[in-house]
């Protein structure tokens, strides 16, 4: 897989998803999501569901999780599908050549 793949699929699913969306709850998502009502009494349950993808989507990218499923389904990075290229594109060198800036990832790449 590649970067155009990735981003044909995410478009895809964008316009698949639209505004609403049904959703089935298992008696624990629903357990928690009822306690999470109760203490936080948002306007909507609709605004936790989105507060939690919100959630789960920063730890994904603050600890590489996110990195580690793309690599591994488009041998792609987040910050490459960010930026519309690979590394290799980036350096214009071969594959390996160049890789991400220089930085503390010791955290980011953790499963």
């Amino acid at each position: 897989m590649s970067l155009d793949e990735l981003s044909a699929d995410i478009e895809a699913t964008y316009a698949e998803l639209g505004e609403a969306m049904d959703l089935s709850l298992d008696r624990e998502t629903r357990n928690e999501l009822a306690l999470l009502a109760a203490a936080y009494d948002p306007d909507e349950l609709d605004e936790l569901v989105r507060r939690g993808v919100h959630m789960l989507f920063q730890s994904a990218v603050e600890t590489g999780n996110i990195d580690f499923h793309l690599r591994s389904g488009y041998d792609v990075t987040y910050d490459e599908y960010l930026s519309g290229m690979t590394y290799e594109e980036m350096t214009g060198g071969a594959a390996g050549a160049g890789g991400p800036p220089d930085r503390d990832d010791t955290r980011r790449y953790q499963q």
